[in-house]
């Protein structure tokens, strides 16, 4: 019996070994990108949920407010806006614009809390031309006033790519407050 097949029965060959070494980095270095690319997927998809939840209470701050939105004081092309929020309590209580001063401050404050720097908003609401004017005393009412408001938020995310240039975003959104 050949002392070299003897051998060859009884193990693997150093060869072997090195190609089995060699698939199984292969396997993790491929299943380290996925890793990445499945983290960065992640946070993108944070960042559009916190978009939504931000615009859906920008919205509803707005419904609260029909007076200061049909008036025109949350329109804006540049968010996020600074300053100090007006203090409105029971002793002082504010006017409708001035409750749309604090909603577009605090509203700004949590773009820029929770959205990659350099976060922008604009917010716009019209009434369709040659449509009814609304008075004071309907503003108690609802349902809305035939009025649509759009709202754009645009942020950078990072490139899921290696090498890529960072992605714009934008969220953009018709809706009636």
């Amino acid at each position: 019996m050949n002392t070299h097949a003897v051998q060859r029965a009884n193990g693997f060959s150093l060869v072997e070994v090195l190609v089995a070494v060699l698939i199984f980095s292969l396997g993790l270095l491929g299943m380290a990108a996925l890793l990445v690319v499945a983290t960065q997927s992640s946070h993108a998809s944070y960042l559009r949920t916190q978009v939504g939840f931000l615009a859906e209470q920008m919205a509803n701050r707005m419904r609260a407010n029909p007076q200061g939105v049909w008036s025109g004081h949350y329109d804006s092309a540049v968010y996020p806006v600074s300053g100090t929020p007006p203090v409105c309590d029971s002793a002082a209580g504010c006017s409708p614009a001035q409750v749309a001063q604090r909603d577009r401050i605090l509203w700004s404050r949590q773009l820029q809390q929770f959205l990659p720097a350099g976060v922008s908003a604009a917010l716009q609401c019209t009434q369709p031309a040659g449509g009814p004017a609304i008075s004071a005393a309907q503003f108690a009412y609802r349902p809305p006033y035939a009025g649509t408001c759009s709202m754009t938020v645009t942020w950078t995310e990072a490139a899921l790519a290696r090498g890529a240039m960072p992605g714009a975003q934008t969220f953009a959104w018709v809706f009636q407050p």
